[in-house]
């Protein structure tokens, strides 16, 4: 799956931006707090979509439809 390997880039980025603010000693704690949690809430995010992808890639739906799941939601 490519978008697999999107994430899985995605990761790295957010990953590598985490420990350049952490290294980061001209920025005070405050500061480091407020530009961690968006990135931390995007990596949480990026790692459910890719713990989601990666199952359905070793457990693909058995209907021959595909997966039903959006008939059920109301809008």
């Amino acid at each position: 799956m490519i978008s697999l390997t999107h994430i899985e880039a995605a990761l790295a980025a957010v990953d590598a931006e985490v420990k350049a603010l952490l290294y980061n000693n001209s920025l005070s704690l405050s500061e480091k707090d407020e530009k961690m949690l968006p990135l931390l809430r995007e990596s949480k995010v990026l790692k459910q979509a890719h713990e989601d992808l990666c199952y359905l890639r070793d457990n693909p739906p058995s209907s021959p439809n595909g997966c039903k799941a959006g008939s059920y939601r109301v809008d």
